[in-house]
């Protein structure tokens, strides 16, 4: 790992980047919070055959439908997501399994069981937990990994934290052809579900739990997810693909988490993407042949930013560390800011890679109160969203080399 220092400077992205519509938009009126649904609120939606993906340099844009049309209301994005969900499974992560035929399992005040059956097959596995002071039910925190996320924050701001093994689920270190864990247990060792995505399905299986619970322990309707560094790219993805998941805060998640995968090829030091491909089964089968050529998927990070909206974001990166690829995770959150904007919820999406201190998932006082405010706002429903992007000098990404398309002003 290659490490870069220097001094870095607090640049506002309206000054840096020239787009005082979206801080306009952050320090404005707030949106709403956004009401919590199923898992997947548009797998009713009819999405096309992709077809051949072709090629484009230039990022993917999030407003156009596979049939070439574009979406014109709000409501148009709950079926837009779903063609963006499609694609993103089968290019890129692999397909996360819908609702198995069975889920139980306990919530109690210091842990959670999850037992799944399907397809004739049985898994289980379990999470402990941590309560805040009060007496409940309280919104929780799925924290990946048990480290790099700031715990004593997030239980002082008033929500719980269920510390989720993933390794449980998608075991690292195993070949492609024999992948091992929960996930895998249920629907074979040679899926080609990689390891993300098979985490993703874990934490909904804990949410399924929750939401089966007496509810007097923890509030199903306020969950929270969050993990550094490789655990980062699992909160990304498990926050894209639930609709249930209010909160969304990935860490420092490096290439296969939120960085534009057209943009590591050219961001120097940054991890290739042939490099995340191998080094684990994180990535689906299928995304290998694009390890060289990004730019022939139908599809890039900014969309999946965009599956998450309008729901709470917060992405942190560390621009310290080269191989974290923080410049093309900047132009990802501006890519995705674009549809977060077009929603009305310009404010519910905040970034910050401005900080100090470049070691790797360290908690920091600078994300402190955004990450108060986030909490507050999108679990405990109270106060206003940070609505900020504050983005190092040193890995600023200009969207406006990366996209020939506008954003709409969607009716409805």
């Amino acid at each position: 790992m290659r490490f870069q220092r220097y001094r870095p400077r607090m640049l506002m992205v309206a000054a840096l980047l020239g787009v005082a519509s979206l801080m306009t938009t952050a320090v404005g009126a707030q949106a709403a919070v956004p009401t919590v649904g199923g898992e997947d609120d548009g797998a009713d939606c009819a999405v096309p055959s992709p077809g051949n993906p072709g090629g484009n340099a230039k990022l993917p844009d999030p407003f156009t439908r596979i049939d070439g049309t574009r979406v014109t209301t709000k409501d148009d994005w709950r079926c837009r997501r779903s063609e963006i969900k499609k694609l993103a499974e089968t290019y890129v992560y692999g397909e996360k399994h819908g609702a198995p035929q069975s889920v139980s399992g306990s919530v109690s005040r210091t842990g959670i069981s999850v037992n799944v059956s399907d397809q004739g097959k049985s898994a289980g596995f379990s999470a402990s937990v941590q309560l805040p002071s009060g007496s409940g039910p309280f919104p929780a925190v799925v924290v990946f990994g048990g480290f790099g996320a700031d715990t004593a924050t997030i239980l002082a701001s008033g929500a719980a934290v269920i510390n989720y093994d993933p390794l449980a689920v998608g075991k690292e270190g195993t070949p492609r052809n024999n992948k091992q864990g929960a996930y895998y247990s249920l629907y074979g060792s040679s899926s080609s579900t990689g390891l993300l995505m098979a985490w993703a399905w874990g934490v909904s299986r804990i949410i399924d739990v929750i939401e089966q619970s007496d509810g007097s322990v923890l509030d199903a309707g306020a969950t929270g997810v969050t993990g550094c560094s490789r655990y980062g790219k699992g909160a990304f993805v498990t926050g894209a693909f639930d609709q249930r998941i209010a909160l969304t805060m990935p860490i420092e998640s490096g290439t296969a988490g939120a960085p534009i995968f057209r943009g590591i090829p050219g961001e120097s030091g940054s991890q290739p993407l042939s490099s995340a491909y191998s080094e684990q089964p994180w990535f689906g089968d299928a995304f290998n042949p694009y390890t060289g050529n990004p730019n022939g998927l139908p599809v890039d990070t900014h969309e999946i930013i965009g599956m998450v909206a309008p729901r709470g974001l917060f992405l942190m990166e560390n621009p310290h560390i080269d191989w974290l690829g923080a410049r093309s995770g900047s132009v990802a959150a501006l890519g995705g800011a674009e549809v977060y904007k077009a929603l009305g919820a310009g404010a519910n999406i905040s970034y910050w890679s401005d900080i100090q201190d470049g070691t790797h998932c360290a908690v920091r006082s600078e994300w402190k109160a955004p990450l108060q405010q986030s909490i507050q706002k999108f679990l405990l429903n109270t106060g206003s969203a940070p609505g900020v992007f504050r983005v190092s000098a040193g890995k600023s990404g200009d969207l406006g080399q990366w996209r020939d398309w506008q954003t709409p002003e969607l009716t409805g």
